[in-house]
Order: C-alpha cells, then structure tokens, then sequence
C-alpha cells in the first residue's frame, strides 16, 4: 500500500516507498502501549521471592529454566519495536547494578498501563511525561532522605544485601553460604579510594561445573584454569609456586616467506635439528634461570620445550585466555612478559599451592593461596547443568548489588515498603501541584505500589487486603513495613533482613520512567515495506501480497 495525500489540485502525491505502512495517532499508542503492557506480564509472576519460574526453549531446542527478568528477556526473541525497548531497560539494567531487572520492567509495564488512563480521558501524553519526570525527581528524593547509610565494607550489611538478591531465586535455602562467599569474594577484590571502594566484577572469576551440590561451591583465593597440565611427565602439584606468566610462544617461529634449505648430507640434517632443539632448550633455560617452577603461556609450547620443562620439574599450562592471564597477574602478583630474554626473578608471582585436580570429568588447573589476591574464583556446583546456570546469574546478581553497596554505601528495606512509602508522600507531594501533572503524578505513586501488589499476588496474598495494611501500618510511621512474602503476610522488612541497595532503587525508577515516557511520545509508526531498496531483487510477479510490517 502506498500512502497518499490528495493535494490541492486533487492530484495524489506519493511520500513512502510502495508497501510501506503507516500508523497514526490513538492506534499508534494502543498498539505500543499493549506490547509494552505485555512484556511486563510476562515477567510480573516471576517477582520477588515466592515468583514463578519460566521455561524457555530455544530454536536449538537448549532449555534455560530461571526467574531473572533479564535473562527472560533476552532469551524470548522479541519482534515488536515496543516491545524491544522493554528489553533494553531490563538489559541496561542488568549491565548497570545487576539486580532489580525484573522490577523494572514491572514498573514501567505500570506507569504505561496507569497513562493509558489518563490519555482515555483526554490528557496529553506530552503533560503525563512530564508529570512522570518530575515525580520520578521527587520519588527519589524521598529514597534518598529514607536511605540508611553503613559503612561499605561492613561484612555483615553486605551479607544481608546479597542474601537478599538470592532469596528470589532457586538458590535462596542456600542463600546465607553463599552470601558468604559472595562477600568475601567482593571484599578481597575491592580497592579503597579516596572516595570509598571500587570493585570491579571482572576480577571475580565464577567457573561452573554440574556435580555435586550447590552447598560445594566454593571460594578459591586464586585462580582456577580450565585447562590441563600439558605434559604427563610434569609435576601434578607444586607447593610453594612461583610463576611465570608468559604472553610468547615456546616454539620455533615460522617465517613469514617461504623459504628452502638446500641439505646435502645427513649430518647437516642432524646439525639443523639440534640447531631447533638448543633453541628451544635455550628458551626452557631462561625460564629455569628466572627460578620459576609454574609456567602460564598464552600460546603454545612446542613438544621438545615441553620434554624440557617437565625434566626441569615444571608444571606449564598453555593457551589460556587473555583475560584469565590478567586475573591471574592480579592475583598472584606477577608480570605478564611478552619477550623470554626480560623474564627475571622480579617478574614471578607466588601461590602456595598449584594443583592439577579433577573436577568431574575434566582436569582443571587449581592456583591457592595467593597472598593478597586482587582476583579471586568461585566455582559452583550444582546437581544439573540447569542448576549451576542458575547459580551462576543468582550469583552475579549478588556480587553486583555488593558493589552496589561499597560503591554507594546506602541501603533501603526490601519487599516493597521504600515504594509503598514513596507512593504515599508522592499522594502527599501531588496535592501541591497545579493543572494536569497533579494527575500523573498520583498515576506515578499508584503504578509504584504495583510492585508490593505484585509481591503479595505472587504469594497468593490478598493483593486489596495488603495494601490496605500496608498503608495503614505506613502512616502510623512505620515507614519499611513492606510484603513479607515468604510467610505470607505484612511486616517490618528491615528486621527481617530483607535490603536492598539504594543505587538498584534508583536505577529502577529512572529507567521505568524514561522507558514509559518514550513509549508514550510515539504517536505515528511508520514501517517501510520489507522489501527495500538495498534488499534482494523482487521475484517475478511482485511479492504476492506481502503487507507492512507484522506488528
């Protein structure tokens, strides 16, 4: 279909491509408001701890079992353009303080669904943004004046911020070991600064192996290799390691040109072999005259250096990657060289312990006791592959809300009371505003208590019942009374432990705003046909019928 426009003469001008499609107006909105909508129940029964799970089976057929918004999100392959901004909040989420994804998404699936009622009664979305924005300033404002301040390396306030990121999630009986190992880990990487801690969860290596249980994961203050001993005659473990991090071959390089040797004799045959191995002999010398008795190459090592190696009782491990070479320098001090003729005593670094161990079926290479290891591991276990993945997102999510934490040192209670609380002042702050934003900002604080509402509904709580309740203990001053959703009833959070970072909170309500206000804007969806101008010739006969685009 083409788009027309009569002009004045009444002749018809052509403005899109043939089999464009163009939406305009209240459809528009209602076609973009009800993906969005969509989205945010899909993933609205998988909140908090009493949340369901989802299945999701990929084209390959892989399942993937979780209840991390994030992951559901990007798992389902989404084709509406709405839709996929919806993802993206959940995503940047993610990629931003790690927890709190499937709030977002929750939230801002509210504020659409809260706007559409207001645009029914004739109020321009432009006046409900805006409205938005101004209440999204004031909800955090409020957050912030709650906030309880700790100290950023408090073991354990950390501990009860990422035991409660997990008690969502399929690990959450073995919420307090891990929490644990979560906290330790978090607290070796972490670096003081003058302004409080930086952490960076790169320096924190999680490997995952299915066996076991969940209760074996553990924390290695060190690095573990998925890698093997490269040669049988080496030493298995080595106490007291010092070791070199290598980033060269341990090979003969080849030319660049091809080149001939012209050999006449056979002794020139031998003397040219043994040239290769004193060279390869000479590289394994500088290694043994550093005093390193651990080699970690980036590339390969010849078999005759490796014959060499393992007469010298070394133990060498060849073509880690990259990033495992700089957490490994991290941890065990070291200096990764990149020419054999610098490698001095100065650049080894130190583990008590190096050990070729079997890790269900595989051999891993496992480095311990590093002094001060600025780069730990945790290696999960779990029963089935399934498990471990979940595991391994729970625990990511727990080591972002601990840097959450030690980065920005403030902390709210769980379970809906800071929204609950914050919706009721923002009721309060509404009264003071004139004109239509009065309207959206009493939308705003009715789509924050959706998440309590969500909370209670997944527990199979009255959802009326409970806000009720929770607004009334609320105004009586008890301001983190929140849905204590694992007993099914309403009650004081922070006494049970259940916080969460103040940086998660704030994200979440500037994402779900900006997210909504977007949606909200649009109000003409023009697709072009699907068969443009850079695209495969059309075949003979047209496209038979193909329309815009499927949305």
């Amino acid at each position: 279909m083409s788009i027309q426009q009569g002009s004045a003469g009444g002749m018809p001008v052509l403005i899109l491509k043939e089999g464009a499609s163009q939406t305009k107006g209240r459809d528009a909105q209602k076609n973009n408001i009800t993906a969005a909508k969509l989205i945010a129940e899909i993933v609205r029964t998988s909140l908090g701890p009493r949340g369901m799970d989802k299945k999701l089976v990929d084209t390959l057929g892989d399942v993937t079992i979780t209840n991390d918004g994030a992951t559901i999100l990007k798992e389902i392959d989404v084709q509406h353009p709405a839709a996929k901004m919806m993802v993206e909040i959940s995503k940047a989420t993610d990629n931003e303080v790690g927890d709190g994804t499937t709030s977002v998404v929750v939230l801002a699936g509210a504020l659409i669904e809260k706007a559409e009622e207001l645009i029914n009664k004739d109020v321009h979305p432009t006046i409900i943004v805006d409205g938005y924005r101004k209440s999204a300033a004031k909800t955090i404002e409020i957050l912030n004046s709650i906030a309880q301040k700790i100290e950023g390396n408090e073991k354990g306030e950390l501990s009860r911020v990422a035991m409660t990121s997990m008690q969502t999630k399929i690990v959450s009986r073995e919420a307090e070991d891990l929490a644990k190992i979560v906290v330790n880990a978090a607290l070796a990487v972490a670096d003081k600064t003058d302004a409080g801690y930086r952490m960076d969860v790169d320096d924190i290596k999680v490997e995952k192996k299915a066996g076991g249980s969940i209760r074996d994961t553990k924390l290695i203050k060190g690095i573990v290799l998925d890698k093997e001993v490269v040669h049988g005659g080496m030493p298995k473990k080595i106490e007291k390691a010092k070791i070199a991090l290598i980033n060269a071959a341990l090979e003969i390089e080849k030319t660049e040109f091809d080149a001939k040797i012209n050999i006449s004799s056979p002794d020139q045959m031998k003397m040219f072999l043994e040239e290769e191995n004193k060279m390869l002999k000479s590289m394994v010398d500088k290694i043994v005259d550093a005093g390193a008795n651990v080699v970690v190459c980036q590339k390969g090592i010849d078999d005759i250096a490796q014959h060499y190696l393992a007469k010298a009782g070394i133990l060498a491990v060849r073509r880690v990657k990259e990033s495992d070479m700089g957490k490994m320098a991290r941890a065990t001090g070291a200096r990764i060289v990149n020419n054999l003729d610098d490698l001095s005593a100065k650049d080894l670094g130190a583990a008590e312990l190096v050990e070729e161990r079997k890790v269900e079926t595989d051999k891993w290479v496992f480095v311990e006791g590093c002094k001060h290891p600025k780069s730990v591991t945790i290696l999960i276990r779990g029963g089935s592959q399934r498990v471990v993945d979940e595991a391994d997102r729970s625990v990511h999510d727990a080591l972002m809300v601990s840097k959450d934490v030690l980065e920005k040192p403030a902390i709210v209670a769980g379970g809906g009371a800071p929204e609950a609380y914050a919706a009721s002042k923002l009721r309060e702050w509404a009264n003071t505003l004139s004109g239509r934003e009065q309207l959206a900002a009493e939308k705003f604080a009715e789509a924050l208590e959706v998440i309590p509402l969500a909370l209670a509904e997944n527990a199979g709580m009255d959802p009326i019942d409970t806000i009720t309740e929770l607004r009334s203990r609320q105004s009586k001053g008890a301001k983190w009374t929140g849905v204590d959703a694992r007993n099914a009833k309403v009650a004081d959070m922070s006494k049970l432990d259940v916080v969460e970072p103040l940086a998660v909170k704030e994200q979440i309500i500037k994402s779900a705003t900006e997210a909504a206000s977007m949606i909200l804007r649009i109000d003409d969806v023009i697709a072009s046909s699907k068969s443009g101008g850079g695209g495969p010739p059309m075949p003979p006969g047209g496209m038979g019928g193909m329309g815009g685009m499927d949305m």
